[in-house]
């Protein structure tokens, strides 16, 4: 973990009851303490008037561990639907009615060519996706060879969403060349038997503890907006804490029809950007990234989700569109922000120099 300095005091109108500023809370976060539970709930339940202060203290965390730059993440689905779980905001799950494209494990050749494109997006990470409660021995091996490949030709950084691992998995992905393993807790530990029945919630745990014995990264984050309180949110954060999540994807629900949740509508721009306020509080040194439903949740605000989160998608999700990804450059330099510069450009920019001195000197 970054150690993070002290900052000097800043002005700020305080909120009731309290009498503390939501600086004050920045302050308390950059002194290395962390936030009370309660004052968790108290970012979530504020009032809306107090939005822009929220995010200018959650800013100052952000800066501090983070700067001014954002990195973007390329998402591919390479396998869709077909999944035994019941997850019921979903709508790949054995219990969606939702009309969305189902096929098996993509090739090979297929998933590098998503690489290549992640490339192309300047993303830092690739993220390969597959439904289903976890690979099977085949899927594994097809996968580990699709990595192995991107590595040597692309060179990015990839992260794997299988689902739940079995003994061995871990240590062979980690061999192969993946960077980070995604396993998201989804939710509070109270509310996950309302949201799934055929896996728990210490299962989702004891994954991604797997995966850190691996000494693979570990991705895991959550979705907002399925029926859970405000305590279940502030729960959700402090787990992913707890669990020293590296990677925090913050997902907003989006009610596919034929889904189990498809009837819900609980979220609003100024709930979801207090949302994102709130885990930066919890988790200063966490990369944040705004997933799933940014651009049908936070729409015109998207740009302020920017003073908490420092990591975005580029392009589509699993099931569902983003926006085009030149809105999303037009959006991060309209900020003032700067994309995080992907390692594998580096390395094409030191090779494009060595063979430059080469012609040269020869």
């Amino acid at each position: 973990m970054k150690t993070i300095p002290r900052i000097e005091s800043a002005p700020s109108r305080p909120f009731p009851p309290t009498g503390v500023t939501w600086m004050d809370v920045a302050r308390t976060v950059l002194n290395g303490e962390t936030i009370s539970r309660e004052m968790a709930l108290k970012v979530l339940q504020s009032p809306d008037g107090e939005l822009m202060q929220i995010l200018a203290a959650a800013y100052e965390v952000r800066k501090e561990a983070f700067g001014n730059t954002v990195q973007l993440y390329y998402l591919m689905n390479v396998k869709s639907g077909l999944c035994p779980e019941d997850c019921h905001y979903c709508s790949q799950s054995k219990v969606s009615k939702a009309q969305i494209e189902k096929y098996p494990m993509l090739s090979q050749e297929r998933i590098v060519a998503g690489a290549k494109r992640a490339a192309e997006h300047m993303a830092c990470t690739f993220c390969l996706v597959a439904s289903g409660r976890g690979p099977t021995e085949r899927e594994l091996g097809h996968v580990i060879n699709a990595v192995k490949e991107i590595k040597e030709t692309v060179g990015i950084r990839v992260c794997a969403c299988l689902g739940i691992l079995k003994d061995g998995q871990a240590e062979r992905l980690k061999e192969a060349g993946v960077d980070r393993y995604n396993h998201n807790l989804n939710t509070s530990e109270d509310y996950h038997e309302e949201m799934c029945t055929t896996h728990t919630f210490a299962d989702r745990v004891r994954t991604n503890e797997e995966i850190q014995e691996a000494g693979i990264s570990t991705c895991s984050g959550g979705i907002i907006g399925m029926g859970e309180t405000d305590e279940d949110v502030v729960s959700l954060a402090f787990s992913l804490r707890d669990l020293g999540a590296e990677s925090i994807p913050v997902n907003f629900l989006i009610p596919f029809e034929g889904t189990p949740f498809g009837h819900i509508r609980q979220l609003n721009p100024r709930y979801c950007l207090k949302a994102l306020a709130m885990f930066r509080f919890v988790n200063p040194t966490s990369e944040l990234r705004i997933a799933g439903g940014r651009e049908v949740h936070l729409r015109t605000l998207q740009p302020l989700g920017l003073y908490a989160a420092n990591s975005i998608f580029v392009s589509d999700y699993l099931t569902s569109k983003g926006q085009e990804a030149s809105a999303d450059f037009q959006m991060i330099e309209d900020m003032g922000f700067e994309i995080v510069q992907p390692a594998y450009a580096h390395k094409e920019d030191s090779a494009e120099t060595d063979n430059t001195a080469m012609s040269t000197s020869s």
